[in-house]
Parts: structure tokens; sequence; C-alpha cells
């Protein structure tokens, strides 16, 4: 027979608490379960957002390695030093990828807004000298390699006199001769900076390695893509090869390199182990089967010796 209690007031309450405790605890559990799933979704949208802050914008990361772009000098002046990552063992500044991707960038949106015949190119660095003559082709726009003419900026007299909008550079140091026209005559000027250049008489900034074929045919390859795509020109542009005029590698680390050459080392090591010990178990059963043959031998002669006495008879 079931007991039944009477429900006291004290009872009551007590019912009443425990309820509510139940219902608080419950509401707790989805409160917390609500909040893990909006962490969840949050750190999901961080991790892809840092990812896609992570990608460069113009060409995959491969490229700025393969052709050495982010790589400085061991001289770092006050205006680049924010653009350098680290030093690499040897002194070598390196530059941050992705800040060599963006300004590119911001230089390529700058340079669209000119048409070709607005804006000039000066390049006395012979290792830009195919790359600049390839975009120049390309897009119309004129070029200066070799020897600047001084004054044809600011002479009006001269006979070779031009009016231009803008100006291009590929090293302020070796261009500055008409770095300093453009500031005479107030145009804006855009160039690409090492880490051993001063960025102060610059509109806009280009950072990246200046002094080889490699970078410099790569940031005039991007230029021209972007240039004739958003101007509609009627040309194909050639391939980065093309544009650099020799064969690009993606080098493998040092680091992954000395690795694996250990781990071949240390397998032909093995192998060589293996095959001394094979040899070393042919040879004990070469030995082996001859001095059975020996002994076979041995036998033979025994056994005809002793047989000979009894012919004789």
């Amino acid at each position: 027979m079931r007991k039944v209690v009477a429900l006291t007031p004290e009872l009551i309450y007590k019912k009443i608490k425990m309820e509510k405790k139940f219902t608080i605890s419950r509401n707790k559990n989805k409160q917390e379960e609500k909040m893990d799933k909006e962490s969840k979704v949050l750190r999901v949208s961080n991790r892809e957002e840092k990812e896609k802050k992570d990608q460069t914008i113009l060409t995959p990361l491969e490229d700025y390695i393969k052709t050495a772009a982010y790589l400085g000098t061991k001289v770092i002046t006050p205006t680049m030093r924010k653009y350098v990552y680290r030093r690499r063992l040897d002194g070598l500044a390196i530059l941050n990828t992705l800040l060599v991707d963006k300004k590119l960038s911001e230089g390529i949106n700058f340079i669209k807004q000119f048409k070709p015949n607005e804006w000039i190119i000066v390049c006395k660095r012979e290792s830009g000298w195919r790359a600049a003559e390839i975009f120049s082709k390309l897009t119309g726009v004129r070029l200066f390699t070799k020897k600047y003419p001084s004054g044809i900026l600011t002479n009006t007299n001269l006979d070779n006199f031009i009016e231009t909008k803008m100006l291009f550079i590929c090293d302020p140091w070796i261009d500055k001769n008409s770095l300093e026209d453009a500031k005479k005559v107030r145009i804006p000027v855009i160039g690409i900076c090492d880490t051993n250049n001063h960025t102060t008489d610059l509109d806009l900034v280009i950072i990246g390695n200046n002094k080889s074929n490699k970078s410099l045919g790569l940031f005039f390859w991007l230029m021209a893509r972007e240039y004739i795509k958003f101007h509609k020109l009627s040309k194909k542009v050639p391939s980065l090869e093309e544009f650099v005029g020799e064969e690009l590698i993606l080098e493998e680390p040092k680091k992954k390199r000395l690795l694996r050459e250990k781990k071949e080392k240390e397998l032909k090591t093995e192998e060589s182990a293996i095959e001394e010990k094979m040899r070393e178990i042919a040879e004990k059963a070469d030995e082996e089967a001859k001095e059975e043959m020996e002994e076979e031998l041995e036998e033979k002669e025994a056994f005809k010796a002793s047989k000979a006495p009894e012919e004789g008879v």
C-alpha cells in the first residue's frame, strides 16, 4: 500500500524551490549551449578571416618566392624598416611578402588611373630592361632605359621636351635624375624600393627586390596583366618566364633540403649495410659449399685408394 504524504506548506515551498532551481539550471544549460555555438561560429569566422588576410591578392605566394621578390639587402633605411619581417643568418633583410603584394596592388591601382600616353617609365638598372621593354611594347607607355635625358621634363627649350602626368621609376637612387625633374614639375612619382632605398620623395611606394631580373620581371608582368585588363587593350600578355628571361624553379628550403639529404644518406648507408651483410652470407655459403665439395673429393679419392689393392690381388 503506497504511502500518501500530505503537502504541508513546508513541502510545497521545497517543491517550488526545487522546480525553480531545475528551471534555472535548464535555462543555464541552454544558454551555455547557445554561447558555445556562437563561440564556435565566431572562431570559424575568425579563422576564415585570418586565412583570407594571409593570402596574397595578385598572384600565389610561390611566385614571390620563386622570383625572390621578398629578398632585401643588408642595409635597411629608417623609412623601409617597417616593411622588414626579419633578417637571414647571412644578414640579408626579408620583406613581409604580404606587404610586398599589398603595396604592389596599391601601385597598380594607382597606375590604372593614367592612360598610356600620360605617364613614363625610367629604368636605368640593366636587370629590369627586358621586362620594362616588354611592358612598354604591350601598353604603349614611353620608356627610358640606359640613360635618362636630363631636363626633358623641365626644360621647354629642349627638342625632346615632354609633358607627362606621372613618373614610374625602378630605383629611387639610380633613377634620381628623373626623380629630381619630377619633383620640380610637381608630378606624382611611384617607385620600387628595396630595403636600402629612401622613400621620402615618392608619392607611392612599391616594396620589393629591385635588383633582380626575376623580381622586376614579376612586378612588370603583374602590372602589364592588370593594366591591359583594366584599359581593355587587345594585347596578349606573355608568360612570367618571358618577362623574366629564364625558367623559374621553386627552390627547396634549406632545412628541408638538408633533412632530405640526411635521410637519403641514412637510407644509402642502410642499403650498403644490407648489401654488405648479404655479400658476407653469400661468401660464407660459397666457402661452405667449396668445403663440402673438397670433402666429397677426398672421400672419393680415399675410396678409390682403398679399392685399388683389392683389384691388384
